[in-house]
Parts: C-alpha cells; sequence; structure tokens
C-alpha cells in the first residue's frame, strides 16, 4: 500500500498508510498525518484522484520536493518531501517487513478490506437503513473475533445506540449498561481510536467505574468521521482474557472505520433524504386542492369560494389569465358537486372554426350540411345530467351567442337541421381570458349571455402573483413528471430556484410545465440548473435602479393618463396635480408631440 515514512528530530520514524483519497497533514491533532513540528501550519494534503498521488500546500506556503520548493507537486515512488523540520519519504509500495509480520498484515487487511466491499455492496442494493448498520456491525464483529459491537452514532449532543450486536449475529438487549463511559468520553473528546488491550491491568482506566463493573477485559473503541465531523463510534469488547485486542487488530478496525465513515455518512444521508422526501409529499399533499397546489393567500380564497359554490347547479365564469389552470378549476368545482361521476365536457370555443362550432355544441342530424353523412350529438346532449365547461367563451360569434343563449334558458337544444327540441340538464361552467367587460362596450359580446353565465365569477390570479406558490407548483410537477419520464432528475438547484422566483411568467403555469418536462429530458445532472429551465439573464426581468424604476413608472403612469384623457394634455395634468409644461416636456422625450388638440 501507499505511505509516507515520516521522520522528525526527537521522534522515532513512523510510516502512514495512504489509504483515503484525501489525507490531511499539518502539525494540529485532528490531522491524519500529525508532524511534530509547531511551526507547520494546518492545510497541507495529499490527494488520490486513482491513479496518482499530488500533494498540496496551503495558499501562501510551499514545501521542498527533490531540493525544490513547490506548492503542488505529484508523487512518484521514493520521492522525499520536507515540510519544516519533518522529512517524508513516499512509497508507492511497502518496504519489506519480516515474512511472517507481513502475511499477518496483508491477510489482516485483505479480511478487512473484503468485509468493506461486502459492506459497500449491501450499500448499493439495501435501501433500509436498519439493516444497512445490523450488517456493518456483524462485518466488524467477525474483522475484529469480537464478543460484542456497538454503533453508536451521534444525534445532536446525544449518543445513542443504534446497533448492538454479538458473535451469533443477536441483538444485545440493554446496550448501554455494557459500554464503558469513561472509554466512550476519550474517544468522543479526544476523536482518537482507543485500544485497551487488558482494561482491568490498564494505568489509565483500571479504577474507573464502569470499567470494575463491567468486569471488561479487552475493549478497542474508533471514531466515525466525515470531513472531521463526529459521526458516532465503533465499540466492540471481548470478555475474554485469552482474546485480548492487539494492536493489529487496533489498525485494522481504524482503517476499515475511515472508509466505514463516508458510507455511513452517505447512508444517513440518504435517509435523510428519503424523510425529506416523504415531509414534502405529505406537505404537497396538504396544500392540493384535487389536482390543484397552492397556499397563497390568493388561491387559499379561490379554494374557498370554489367549495361553496360546488354544492349547487349555479353557473359559473372563471377568469385569468391563459394558463392559469381554468380547466383544473372547472373540473374541481364538478367534482365536488352533486353531478360528480356524469359526465364533465369540455369545448374550446376558439379552437373550432365558426361554421362548426353549432354542430359541435347542440349536434346535427343526417343531410344537415355538406358532409353531415350521419345523425351526430353535440356536447350539450353528450353532458347531459353533467357539467359542460365552455373553454375561451369570449372568442364565440355573436350570431351563436343568441342560441346558446336560449339553450341555457330553456334547456333545450335543436340539432343542425332539425326541428325537434331535446332536453338537457346540465351545469355550464364557463372561462375566458378576455375582459368580457370591454368585448360587451365594443359589441363582441351579448351581455344578457355575459349576465347568463356570470353568475358567481371565479378569477384566478398570474402565477407571478401567488409568491412561493410557483416554488411549490415547480416541485409539484417536477416530482410529477420525473416519475412519469422514469427520469434521473430529483431536485432544483438553488440557483434555479432563484430564477423560478424572478421570472414574470407570462404563460403562468402552462410555461412553468413546458419549462418542467423540456429540463426534466434534456438535463444531463441530477439537480436541475436555471440554464435547463431556458431561465437565463436575458429571459429574466431586468433589474433598475431605484431612480430608473421610478422614473419608468411615472413615463408609463403620464402616458395611460393620456390615452384616458384621449391625449388632452392640460386635464392630464390637471388631473394628475403637476403643471402643463410637465406633460408638455414628457410628450417631447417620447419623440414628439402625438397629443390630440386641447379641449378644456
Amino acid at each position: 500500500m501507499p505511505s509516507l515514512r515520516l521522520t522528525a528530530p526527537g521522534h522515532p520514524p513512523t510510516v502512514y498508510n495512504l489509504h483515503k483519497k484525501i489525507t490531511s497533514l499539518g502539525s494540529g491533532p485532528d490531522n491524519d498525518i500529525v508532524l511534530p513540528d509547531p511551526l507547520v501550519t494546518d492545510g497541507y494534503a495529499i490527494h488520490f484522484d486513482g491513479q496518482t498521488y499530488t500533494v498540496f500546500a496551503p495558499k501562501r506556503t510551499e514545501f521542498v520536493v527533490n531540493g525544490k520548493k513547490r506548492s503542488k507537486h505529484k508523487l512518484t515512488h521514493d520521492e522525499r518531501l520536507v515540510i519544516g523540520s519533518c522529512d517524508l519519504r513516499f512509497q508507492m509500495v511497502d518496504e519489506a517487513p519480516p515474512a511472517e509480520e507481513e502475511a499477518a498484515n496483508t491477510i489482516a487487511d485483505l479480511d478487512a478490506y473484503t468485509k468493506l466491499y461486502e459492506f459497500s455492496e449491501r450499500l448499493i442494493h439495501q435501501r433500509d437503513l436498519g439493516e444497512l448498520l445490523d450488517a456493518l456491525m456483524d462485518a466488524v464483529i467477525q474483522i475484529t473475533n469480537a464478543d460484542k459491537g456497538f454503533l453508536i452514532l451521534l444525534e445532536g449532543e446525544t449518543l445513542d445506540v443504534k446497533i448492538a450486536r454479538n458473535l451469533n449475529r443477536e441483538n444485545i438487549a440493554d446496550a448501554v449498561s455494557q459500554l464503558s463511559d469513561s472509554i466512550i468520553a476519550k474517544v468522543v473528546r479526544s476523536r482518537k481510536p482507543v485500544i485497551v488491550s487488558d482494561a482491568l491491568r490498564d494505568d489509565e482506566f483500571s479504577s474507573s467505574k464502569s470499567v470494575i463493573h463491567l468486569k471488561v477485559s479487552s475493549v478497542i473503541c474508533v471514531p466515525l468521521l466525515d470531513r472531521g465531523r463526529l459521526l458516532g463510534l465503533i465499540y466492540v469488547g471481548n470478555d475474554s482474557i485469552r482474546d485480548l485486542f492487539q494492536q493489529d487488530t487496533l489498525r485494522v478496525l481504524t482503517i476499515f472505520a475511515s472508509q466505514a465513515s463516508l458510507i455511513i455518512a452517505n447512508a444517513l444521508l440518504m435517509n435523510e433524504l428519503r424523510v425529506d422526501n416523504r415531509r414534502l409529499h405529505e406537505r404537497l399533499e396538504a396544500y392540493r386542492f384535487g389536482e390543484i397546489v397552492g397556499t397563497s393567500p390568493p388561491m387559499q380564497q379561490v379554494f374557498r369560494k370554489v367549495e361553496k359554490i360546488a354544492a349547487t347547479d349555479i353557473s359559473v365564469l372563471i377568469t385569468g389569465e391563459t394558463g392559469t389552470g381554468k380547466e383544473l378549476i372547472a373540473r374541481e368545482i364538478h367534482n365536488r358537486s352533486p353531478r360528480t361521476g356524469k359526465p364533465f365536457v369540455t369545448i374550446n370555443c376558439g379552437a373550432i372554426p365558426e361554421n362548426l362550432l353549432e354542430s359541435e355544441l347542440f349536434g346535427h342530424v343526417k343531410g344537415a350540411f355538406t358532409g353531415a353523412v350521419a345523425n351526430k350529438q353535440g356536447k350539450f346532449q353528450a353532458a347531459d345530467g353533467g357539467t359542460l365547461f365552455l373553454d375561451e367563451i369570449g372568442e364565440m360569434p355573436v350570431e351563436l351567442q343568441v342560441k346558446l343563449l336560449r339553450a341555457l334558458q330553456e334547456k333545450v337544444v335543436f340539432r343542425v337541421g332539425d326541428t325537434r327540441p331535446e332536453q338537457v340538464d346540465i351545469r355550464i361552467v364557463a372561462a375566458t381570458n378576455r375582459e368580457l367587460e370591454k368585448e360587451i362596450a365594443h359589441g363582441r359580446f351579448r351581455e344578457d349571455l355575459y349576465y347568463r353565465l356570470n353568475v358567481v365569477n371565479v378569477e384566478l390570479p398570474p402565477l407571478r402573483a401567488r409568491g412561493e406558490d410557483v416554488l411549490v407548483v415547480a416541485r409539484y410537477l417536477l416530482s410529477r413528471y420525473s416519475r412519469e419520464y422514469d427520469a434521473k432528475v430529483k431536485g432544483l438547484s438553488p440557483n434555479a430556484a432563484v430564477s423560478i422566483r424572478k421570472h414574470n411568467w407570462p404563460g403562468n403555469i402552462r410555461e412553468l410545465e413546458n419549462r418542467i418536462k423540456k429540463a426534466i429530458v434534456l438535463c444531463e445532472s441530477t439537480v436541475i440548473g436555471p440554464d435547463d429551465l431556458g431561465l437565463t439573464g436575458d429571459v429574466l426581468p431586468q433589474i433598475l435602479t431605484l431612480a430608473d424604476a421610478k422614473e419608468k413608472f411615472q413615463r408609463d403612469y403620464i402616458n395611460e393618463v393620456l390615452a384616458l384623457n384621449n391625449g388632452n394634455r392640460t386635464k392630464t395634468a390637471r388631473d394628475l396635480g403637476v403643471d402643463p409644461r410637465t406633460v408638455f416636456r414628457h410628450l417631447e422625450k417620447e419623440g414628439g408631440d402625438e397629443a390630440g388638440p386641447d379641449v378644456t
């Protein structure tokens, strides 16, 4: 195994095996290799990338290798590294020890790494954290030939015995009472492994009450560290004087623990993610209103209104920008009404040609027009007993609005080309993204039909007005389509979340849904970033300085009031409470006086 042989004045030579991907060096006690020179700073490291070992110096410091100063260097076999007064010799392969010792160490190391490999394999396939930790302790007991083993994990400031196993792979009852508090306290304090080969004769622990009470013969306790953070401890014990632990056992268990701690850290993280995912799912369920997700006050107000009107047969007009989920609200009104279980029929009044829309609504008889080769029922007949959703009702031609109004008033429809009436029992829910009051003013929508449809108005807020709902909806869509597409994507990056909050979402939920779908399909990582969503700087709203924002608002507001006053500058100045010259200067900046004549 690659190693460093450390030589320092006044200290015996020490060999350190390089078994970690990153090995820290420095004078501090928490380093993997402690350099006995108080003038040496911490921060030196040796990194193994799978092929080569590279040594790095901290910023503004250097080391000497082959007589030359370096801040970074790839090590080769038998190179000499000097840090302060410490001399380190790098060996790619072990120096040959006595044959028997080498054979024993090799067999022990091989056994330890075999067990670690088996444990790593179980991690890949084992999802249950408890079973995984049981497997870890069984491997530890086998490696050390211990009578019993304990896995103790740190939860907050408390040490909790998670696993207590014996040689027969059986759980040990009353585990806490079988542990030495003094030995555990020392390992927690020093974060260094402790071996007590013969506890009853040990100078440090022989007088410990816990050792005396338990009649402990031999103990090894090693810390589980993840980047310097204490995860917990592995504690093994033997009760027989014939099976006292030796230094070789400590060395093997320390190697095993240093690798196993990484696996345990990942397992704990995976378990934490599963718990978080379950909590997120529960929160989403709490936020859901049928198929609609939202917690913002505007949406909660919509939900309350839907709950009140759903139980009645009252006509409902749903308004709001395109992509805000008007059809979902209509379905929820139907699903919460006494008509649930009966047909919910949708027709998009803006997607069907005018000459075919009447037939789609009311049906036709054979021969009613060219191409009418058979009788056909319309959407009204198909929705009988249930709910008819008239989407984009503002797109319906005025001529057809008269026939729709009669059908709603009389609950009778006539197929195209037929004179026989057909009774229908339906509830009407309509939706539009147009302002129907303006359409009425311009003669494009009948006022009597408007009042027939708009008994109750449900106005859906745009996504940009729903606050943190945009992230709740984004995560819900991400979870839904990741499962549907069997994708590896698991979440949003912090920058993606910021970009989602900043974007204005002119297409509302439909735009968000499309961007999420595209990102899931094209993303090459497990986390979606802003680029995957297409939310780069050019599509995010420009952030103006406060002065520029005030100027822009003032300019837009003057233009708006001018338009309301049909370009009358004097009246506009009077309404705004400013001198008329302010309005004149504004028009000059806008590129010329295009206003009409002043009429006071």
